[in-house]
């Protein structure tokens, strides 16, 4: 990192990390902890409700923040620029339209302080092991999907896999900043948010251990002695924070554009070995071509993949002939634009009568949710950052008139809540279209692995 803004000789730069509780710690963690000419004063909140007000603790911020680094909300950005004298704003989340980052640049620029986005050279971590990324364009594109199904399909192949998962650290801090999950147990002793259960519970269940927290160099260290290989399972559409040896970038082509006017995105969209299209059943024609052309348009060399989500019930005659309500992935749903996932397609394949529009029967954060996200309608985002947010999911869930609640969220719905009505769970999971990402694997195996067998 060779930015040097303006400031007194001999006096470190001060600066202000505006972040979402994941891409920022990692950027602090890697480019100023341990650097005497910056000093971190703050880092400000965005996207994730409650994690404002909180410290980034003094264990994790190094001998030089005795005192931790506070965390305080987005909206005060100016105000801080101006009490702690800062000289330098970087700017660490994802999924950000691009337009909204040129604004936070100019509430930056306007209250007097140079703005900086840090890049893959300045961020990446390097692995002793070969490494597969799996990131997107946007949320929702069906990185988790398709990180599951390289996973398990390098487990088939007898080897040790690592799953790195971009960091969701809601809670305390210092209890997570190295995290391992192998079992439900480990979950509820971490005491995981929903938003975490959905992102591990389809590993743990497949028996492949995860790995997250705060601390990345020190996760990629412990991961990389029980691993042959690491796969990165990126968070919103950020790019990964070790750097990979084969990089696959989703397409969502429900939204073929958006990785030409999302960041990062359309970082990971340029940088790309693969881009895989997914969900072609759910696209029509035009928009399978228009995501196509926007890969060419800045990534010509890219090889690209087509895939899908197939679908499946557990129990069909929950859902046949019903009225259903539907809860789905809340990332997605939410700051993700989406207004219908998995679910909604559940729903029509396996023949509801009804899928009942929850709105008038919302309670608390839900319809706080719809109100901050108005292009919400019949799928409910399974919101579960705190005990309050599951609560209110929960009423909202037993106050609406459908038989049956359609969950298309990977988490086990009923173990958190009781809605009153019998749960279908949808399963989900990424099926290629062609053999362009299979014969990808098995040259990545040719190139970076030995036989199993040959490993130590």
């Amino acid at each position: 990192m060779t930015h040097q803004p303006a400031t007194t000789a001999n006096s470190p730069v001060r600066v202000l990390i505006m972040g979402a509780a994941g891409r920022d710690f990692h950027n602090f963690n890697v480019a100023f902890r341990d650097r005497s000419d910056y000093r971190v004063m703050a880092f400000t909140a965005a996207q994730i409700p409650g994690i404002g007000g909180r410290s980034y603790p003094p264990s994790l911020a190094g001998p030089l923040y005795p005192d931790g680094v506070p965390i305080r909300e987005e909206s005060e950005l100016e105000t801080l620029i101006a009490e702690l004298e800062i000289g330098l704003v970087v700017f660490a989340y994802s999924d950000v339209a691009h337009q909204d980052v040129m604004h936070a640049a100019s509430r930056v620029q306007a209250a007097g302080a140079d703005f900086q986005l840090l890049g893959p050279r300045s961020t990446m971590l390097e692995s002793r092991l070969p490494v597969i990324a799996v990131t997107a364009t946007r949320t929702g594109a069906g990185k988790s999907a398709t990180s599951l199904h390289i996973a398990r399909w390098l487990d088939s192949k007898g080897y040790r896999v690592a799953i790195l998962r971009h960091p969701m650290p809601y809670g305390d801090l210092e209890r997570q900043a190295v995290q391992r999950f192998a079992t439900e147990d480990d979950m509820a002793l971490a005491q995981c948010t929903v938003e975490e259960r959905e992102e591990y519970a389809p590993y743990v269940k497949a028996g492949l251990p995860i790995y997250a927290g705060v601390d990345y160099g020190r996760i990629l260290e412990i991961a990389e002695h029980d691993a042959d290989v690491v796969v990165w399972d990126g968070g919103n559409n950020d790019f990964p924070f070790v750097r990979p040896d084969l990089h696959l970038v989703m397409v969502d082509p429900l939204r073929p554009s958006d990785g030409l006017t999302y960041h990062p995105g359309e970082t990971n969209l340029r940088m790309a070995d693969i881009c895989v299209i997914g969900k072609v059943g759910a696209a029509t024609p035009a928009q399978l071509e228009q995501a196509r052309s926007t890969i060419t348009s800045v990534n010509p060399t890219a090889r690209i993949a087509l895939a899908d989500l197939s679908v499946g019930l557990a129990d069909e005659d929950l859902v046949r002939g019903k009225r259903v309500v539907v809860v789905g992935d809340g990332p997605t749903l939410t700051h993700g634009g989406l207004a219908t996932g998995a679910g909604t397609i559940a729903a029509a394949q396996y023949g509801a009568a009804e899928i009942v529009d929850p709105r008038p029967f919302l309670v608390g954060r839900i319809k706080h949710a719809f109100d901050a996200h108005p292009h919400l309608r019949t799928e409910i985002p399974a919101l579960g950052y705190d005990a309050q947010d599951i609560r209110d999911l929960e009423a909202t869930l037993r106050a609406i008139p459908a038989d049956t609640v359609l969950s298309a969220t990977p988490i086990d719905l009923a173990a958190l809540i009781d809605p009153g009505k019998p749960i279908a769970n949808v399963e989900y999971a990424f099926a290629e279209r062609g053999d362009t990402l299979a014969a990808a694997l098995n040259l990545f195996v040719d190139a970076h692995l030995r036989e199993p067998d040959a490993l130590g």
